[in-house]
């Protein structure tokens, strides 16, 4: 089982909390945030949309494998674990994201680090996986600091804003006792 609380240098990463509201909405409406992810983070965030996230995420006992990034006290961003299942129940899909006033500090190259240790450490993970639009350079630049393998690039496998665009798929691994058969 994950931990709740992962300590880092920048920040702290906690379970998401209800009073985590107004500082959800200040830092996830912002254009250039959404962008860079899934449609389910929408553009423009509303009350409603951080609402219905923190009853997802939040509550007693927490999500296993949703974090806020808490710097200063203040839920500035996120990061979550989506588990596979079935043939890739060993795998799990990384996601993370950060409001505009932390970029370009470190913060999240140290978060995804601090996940990414946690997570390959558990028995049952061997393989954490994050796909990455193509023109997220900055996205892509966290991973590679991490130990993150470029796997190869899916071509046209996204649309955002109207737009089909690449994916990137990057990968990071570890040695298990689970017994593997590489492809021929």
């Amino acid at each position: 089982m994950l931990p709740a609380i992962l300590e880092c240098r920048a920040c702290v990463l906690r379970p998401w909390r209800a009073d985590d509201l107004p500082a959800l909405l200040r830092h996830a409406d912002d254009r250039d945030v959404a962008r860079n992810l899934r449609d389910r983070f929408p553009h423009p965030y509303t009350a409603a949309d951080g609402e219905g996230w923190l009853a997802h995420v939040a509550g007693d006992p927490p999500r296993e494998g949703a974090w806020a990034v808490d710097v200063g006290g203040e839920a500035v961003g996120g990061i979550a674990l989506h588990r596979g299942d079935d043939v890739a129940r060993l795998s799990a899909e990384i996601g993370y994201w950060l409001g505009r006033a932390h970029w370009g500090r470190g913060v999240m190259t140290e978060v995804v680090g601090r996940v990414t240790d946690a997570a390959l450490a558990e028995p049952d993970l061997v393989r954490l996986h994050a796909p990455v639009f193509a023109w997220n350079a900055a996205s892509m630049r966290v991973l590679e600091r991490n130990g993150y393998v470029r796997e190869g690039v899916m071509r046209r496998a996204g649309v955002k804003d109207g737009v089909v665009m690449d994916q990137v798929l990057y990968a990071r691994t570890r040695e298990s006792p689970h017994p593997y058969v590489a492809a021929p």
